[in-house]
């Protein structure tokens, strides 16, 4: 059990997040990843234009002929990282692999499903429909607490 404090300060303050623990456990250890990259950003190109997407509006990350995609609510972006390189990461954040070709945001699911030969269905928040594969459904369950 976690004691949290919250003090609002001023604006021309720094933010600061202390933590203070007795030992370095693995809780402690996904919060403090958790909280590091909560802002990370990745660079998306569409149309000639790159921009900034922050990684928790993915809702899942996929790759298709050699090329990977950043996939939003509304909107896709090529990214030039490779899958592997996205897994490595999101490690400790809300994205995990579910498929060979993907990362999927389990933040953005709506609701899943058993579907055949042990695959799970997941339906997102957006209306999309993924497959998450046999192999990756073990990981699934752990991050839903099933």
């Amino acid at each position: 059990m976690f004691k949290i404090t919250i003090e609002q300060i001023p604006r021309d303050r720094e933010e600061e997040i202390v933590v203070r623990c007795h030992e370095l456990s693995d809780e402690v250890s996904a919060v403090i990843n958790s909280l590091r990259r909560s802002d990370t950003v990745l660079l998306g190109t569409k149309n000639g234009e790159t921009f900034r997407v922050p990684l928790r509006d993915v809702y899942y990350i996929e790759s298709v002929d050699n090329k990977t995609f950043l996939c939003l609510e509304k909107n896709v972006y090529e990214t030039r990282k490779k899958l592997y390189e996205l897994e490595e990461l999101t490690l400790g954040t809300k994205l995990f692999r579910c498929s060979k070709a993907m990362i999927l945001n389990i933040g953005k699911i709506r609701s899943v499903s058993a579907s055949v030969n042990g695959r799970f269905e997941a339906k997102l928040l957006n209306g999309e429909t993924v497959i998450i594969s046999r192999q990756y459904v073990p990981a699934l369950k752990e991050k839903l607490g099933m």
